[in-house]
């Protein structure tokens, strides 16, 4: 089974078996607005979960990506280097942004589950207004 992770920095990571899937949230594309570049970690760079591991940038900000959990990066996605915009389009599925073979796999149960992310969304929208 995949299961989905979130982090209150709208980070996401997918994970099958060791393997995790990393990516921005839709809310947080929809913060940031049109993103024009992205800077991804390398291939096998050794990640510590809460490190920043890559940066976003939009028309209104740049934003480092934190990493969700540890690893070393087997993957990133490069078509995003020429076409940056497919993160705002999809966040889930073309606008992943590396994957990373887990090296402490515990650390998902720190990480937020779906019901969870949205409760802590609805709380920070609620700070905004």
């Amino acid at each position: 089974t995949i299961r989905l992770k979130y982090t209150k920095k709208h980070e996401w990571v997918s994970v099958d078996g060791e393997v995790g899937t990393v990516g921005i949230t839709d809310f947080a594309a929809e913060q940031l607005g049109d993103i024009v570049f992205v800077e991804l970690p390398d291939v096998e760079t050794k990640i510590v979960k809460g490190d920043a591991a890559g940066a976003v940038e939009s028309v209104k900000a740049a934003s480092d990506i934190y990493a969700p959990v540890s690893g070393v990066v087997t993957e990133k996605n490069n078509i995003l280097e020429q076409e940056p915009g497919k993160i705002n389009k999809s966040p889930f599925d073309e606008g992943w942004l590396y994957k990373l073979k887990l090296t402490n796999i515990t650390e998902l149960s720190e990480l937020l589950n779906e019901k969870d992310y949205e409760d802590f969304k609805k709380e920070e929208e609620g700070q905004e207004n």
